[in-house]
This record gives structure tokens, C-alpha cells and sequence, in this order.
């Protein structure tokens, strides 16, 4: 296949066949590849771990499984402090509403007074708060069903891939052609190390995040606004729902101090704006750097991971392109491809 594909004069309209042919099978097969990837990820990622457990004796059996619960644990910890959130709002919760009910009022009588609308705007909001309310739970609930299915088999596959990281290692080398059979030891040692470039990317990411909300909340004149800022940043690892829940803590807080509801609206506007820079500036500049891939790939993989994928190919095409370009830096026919992706 490589040689089919480095051929001189092979019609482009062939690659983009190719593309979309790869596109639509990860598409639609996402269920498997999602967790299968995943798992390959955390496999990859905790092999320096697995196999220093095994020099100092350890089984394979019991090194594999010590990976896993660290896995777990640090899983677990976020789990907990998402729970711990939930718990503090809900005590919250009965003294937000009656301030949002009595802010609904008094917009309902500003509006009759000055404006001349006479609407029954609690009746309204109560309305559409329980449209609101219905769609997303059913999409909480769908996400939620996938989420654990995906919790389940990455765990398996991961275990699976570091049991049987030998067999899949000569099973590379069986299907890569001779020619390039002395380039493959060294694709693979930069993979993992790759691997663990982006981790610790990602680590950087949420640490910048962290400090910018932290500024954003200071500024606001939050109080904690340390506190609420990392755990805002941390909780972006579990998508949707843990942004939305880190940010309701400091936003009842807020409102509880003050009754005033333009400073919930300045928390939320600091974390819309940080979000927007780590979705656009911070994650393709911080990890795009520590795997030495240009900013303009790391925008199109996230896109693409995103289409594709979603959420999850957001995060997942990242490792895919870093190996492309250590391909590309080992195989001479794929400089081209090398050129666009290379940070230079």
C-alpha cells in the first residue's frame, strides 16, 4: 500500500477517494474505533509504567492491572469532585431560583411600565426552561449510555493492547515493507514519546486555562477565585457537563453575595472567553508545540476530529496527525506531507 501510494504521477483524485473513504468508515464506525483508540492512547501512554513494574519483578498480569487502577483512581478523584460540586449547588439551589423568580418580576413590571409589553414572562420562562430542561436530559441520558459504554471497553482494549503489545508490534512489521522495516523501531520509540509530549500538553493547557479563570474570576472580585478557577479548568476533561457544572459553583456564589446578576453574567462571560482561547489559541499553540506539528494542522485535526468524531475525535485526531508527521520525518517520498504539518 505504501508503495501504491509514493508511485510518481498517482491521481490526486485517488488520495481524495482515500480521505473520504477512511472519513466514512470512521464515521460510521465510530462505536468501535472511539474506545479501540482510546484505549491504544492509555495503552501507549502507560507502557514506560507497565514495563518498569515488570523489570522490578512484577507479572505482566499484575503491572497491567497496577496501571489500570492508577487510571482509575485519577478517574475516580475527578468523578468525586464532580459529585462534590452537585452537592454544594444543590444546597444552593432553593435560594437561586427565588432570586431569579424575583428578577423575572421585576424585568415582567419594567417591561409593563416602560415599555407597554404586558406579558407574563414567569409563565414563559417556566415554559421554556421546561422545553430547555426536557431536550437536554434526553441528551444527557444518550450521552451519558455512550459515555459508559466507552468507560467500559477502554479499560479492555487497553489491558488487551499492553498484554498483547509484542504480537501487535510484529504484526506492524509484517505488513511494512522491507524498505522501510529499519525505519519502523525508530517511528515507533517517537510514537510514544509523542504519546507523552501530548499528555503533557494537555496538562499545560488545563494549568493555563486554570490561571487565566482564576485572573477573570480575581478581577469580578470572586472570592476563592484560585479555587474556582482550577477546578473550572480540570473539570473541561469530561465535556459538556463538567464545564457546565465547575461554572454554576462560582455563579451561585456570586449571585448569593451580591443579588446582582450581572456579575453572573461576568462569570460567564470570563469563562466563555477562556474557553474560546483554549479552544482556538492555547490547545493548538501548547500542544502543537510539544508535538512539533504546525498550528494550522492542529486546527484542521480538531475540526476534522470533530466532524468525524466529535468531542472525542477532537481530542483523539491530535495524536493521529503527530504520528503522520513522524512518518513523514522518517520516510523520504512523504516530505511533502511533512512540510505542511512540521511547525517551523
Amino acid at each position: 500500500m505504501m508503495k501504491l501510494i509514493t508511485q510518481p504521477g498517482w491521481p490526486v483524485l485517488r488520495y481524495l477517494q482515500i480521505i473520504l473513504f477512511s472519513a466514512i468508515i470512521l464515521y460510521f464506525g465510530k462505536t468501535l474505533f472511539i474506545p479501540l483508540f482510546l484505549g491504544l492512547l492509555i495503552a501507549i501512554v502507560m507502557y514506560p509504567v507497565c514495563k518498569w513494574f515488570e523489570k522490578h519483578g512484577w507479572s505482566r498480569y499484575l503491572a497491567i492491572a497496577a496501571c489500570l487502577l492508577i487510571i482509575t483512581l485519577l478517574f475516580s478523584s475527578l468523578f468525586i469532585l464532580l459529585a462534590w460540586q452537585l452537592n454544594v449547588f444543590s444546597e444552593d439551589a432553593p435560594a437561586i431560583l427565588s432570586k431569579l423568580e424575583v428578577s423575572v418580576q421585576q424585568m415582567q413590571t419594567w417591561m409593563s411600565n416602560n415599555i407597554g409589553v404586558a406579558t407574563d414572562l414567569k409563565n414563559n420562562w417556566v415554559e421554556r426552561f421546561s422545553g430547555t430542561i426536557g431536550s437536554v436530559l434526553q441528551s444527557t441520558l444518550q450521552t451519558t449510555i455512550n459515555t459508559l459504554f466507552i468507560l467500559f471497553l477502554t479499560p479492555v482494549y487497553t489491558a488487551l493492547f499492553m498484554y498483547h503489545r509484542k504480537t501487535f508490534v510484529q504484526y506492524i512489521k509484517l505488513i511494512t515493507p522491507g524498505n522501510y522495516q529499519h525505519q519502523l523501531d525508530n517511528i515507533l520509540q517517537q510514537t510514544i514519546h509523542t504519546y507523552f509530549n501530548y499528555i503533557k500538553g494537555m496538562v499545560l493547557v488545563y494549568l493555563i486555562v486554570g490561571i487565566l479563570n482564576s485572573i477573570g474570576l480575581f478581577a469580578l472580585g470572586v472570592k476563592h477565585p484560585v479555587l474556582f478557577g482550577m477546578l473550572c479548568a480540570i473539570m473541561t476533561i469530561i465535556p459538556y457537563i463538567g464545564i457546565f457544572i465547575s461554572a454554576l459553583l462560582p455563579i451561585s456564589v456570586v449571585w448569593l453575595e451580591t443579588g446582582n446578576i450581572l456579575y453572573p453574567v461576568g462569570v460567564i462571560a470570563v469563562f466563555s472567553f477562556v474557553q474560546y482561547l483554549e479552544a482556538n489559541v492555547i490547545f493548538p499553540k501548547v500542544v502543537g508545540t510539544q508535538l512539533h506539528v504546525s498550528t494550522f494542522a492542529m486546527l484542521v485535526a480538531i475540526i476534522a476530529g470533530g466532524i468525524v468524531w466529535g468531542v472525542s475525535g477532537m481530542i483523539l485526531f491530535i495524536p493521529f496527525v503527530a504520528i503522520l508527521k513522524i512518518i513523514s520525518d522518517n520516510i523520504e517520498e512523504w516530505k511533502p506531507i511533512n512540510v505542511l504539518l512540521s511547525r517551523r
